[in-house]
Formats: C-alpha cells, sequence, structure tokens
C-alpha cells in the first residue's frame, strides 16, 4: 500500500483510514485476530461480509495523486472480478509489528483462521499486495490465481485456499 501515497505525510493520515474500510468490519464481527501485546494482526472478513466499499471510494478520490488513481482504480476493478462468487472468508489485512517479523505470529493467525475455514467448509482468498509474501501464503496452501497490475503499481496476486 506504500505506492499509493508515496508523501510520508499523506500515508500516515489514510493508511489507518484505508485499513478500517477494508478490514474494520472484521472488529464487529469478531473476527479481528491479534497476538499478545498487539504485536501481529489478521482481519479476516466472514463470508457476506463486504470491505466498506464507499469509504474506500472517498479515500481514493481524497487522497491519491492523479498519476495513480487510475491505476488504482483498475486495480479495484480487477481485485472485484477476482473475488471468488461464492461464500468465502476474505482476509484483506494481515501484519506483523516490525520487531516480531520472522517470529511465526503470522503462521499463528493463519492456522488459526484458516481452521475456522477447513471446519466450515469454506474457501478463503486474498490478494497479496508484496510479492514477497507469496511463499508464505502458498504454504498455507495458497494457490495464486492470477497477477495483476496496472501502471506504475505493484503487482498484486488475488490467492485462493480451498477448505480441507
Amino acid at each position: 500500500m506504500r505506492w499509493s501515497w508515496p508523501d510520508v505525510r499523506q500515508y500516515l493520515r489514510s493508511m489507518p483510514q484505508f485499513v478500517n474500510a477494508s478490514g474494520g468490519r472484521a472488529f464487529e464481527h469478531g473476527t479481528a485476530y491479534v497476538t499478545g501485546g498487539i504485536r501481529a494482526a489478521a482481519l479476516w472478513l466472514p463470508p457476506g461480509v463486504q470491505q466498506d466499499d464507499s469509504a474506500l471510494d472517498e479515500i481514493v478520490a481524497r487522497s491519491l495523486t492523479p498519476e495513480i488513481t487510475g491505476d488504482m482504480a483498475l486495480l479495484r476493478q480487477e481485485m472485484v472480478e477476482h473475488h471468488p462468487p461464492e461464500p468465502h472468508w476474505y482476509l484483506p489485512l494481515i501484519a506483523a509489528d516490525p520487531n516480531w517479523v520472522g517470529q511465526g505470529l503470522g503462521t499463528l493467525l493463519m492456522k488459526s483462521a484458516l481452521q475456522r475455514c477447513d471446519e466450515q467448509g469454506i474457501t478463503a482468498y486474498l490478494e497479496s499486495s508484496n510479492p514477497e509474501h507469496i511463499p508464505f501464503y502458498r504454504r498455507h496452501g495458497f494457490k495464486i490465481i492470477v497477477r495483476i497490475q496496472h501502471g506504475s503499481s505493484p503487482p498484486l496476486t488475488p490467492m485462493l485456499r480451498a477448505a480441507k
């Protein structure tokens, strides 16, 4: 997401709003998973729960530069096209405190959520915005659907995991 707001001040103003619009509904549904000490978190949207698209539209319109706005619109359009049509769990955000990366917290969060998916027999879906994270998702059973990239955007990789 850093590409979206190259200016650090704009990033610091906009990213918290983006996180809330993208995954804030996980808190309402009890599907925001956080490790002890708030060292890592994963915001999962349950089947039938969507991101707040109107808030995302407003954030994009208010905060992105004109050069990035068009590329972001195309990315978001393709993201919608690749969301599975069947009920699925959606992971819009997972992150760890940089001081705790590599300590297994992401794996802990992922295993817990995917166990729920498996128990319910429901697919899991995400879009990786960082190519370096794809091996992590693959280790948890996610498969690449497609790679999306427009203009100056970094590649975005929608990934799907069937319930086991």
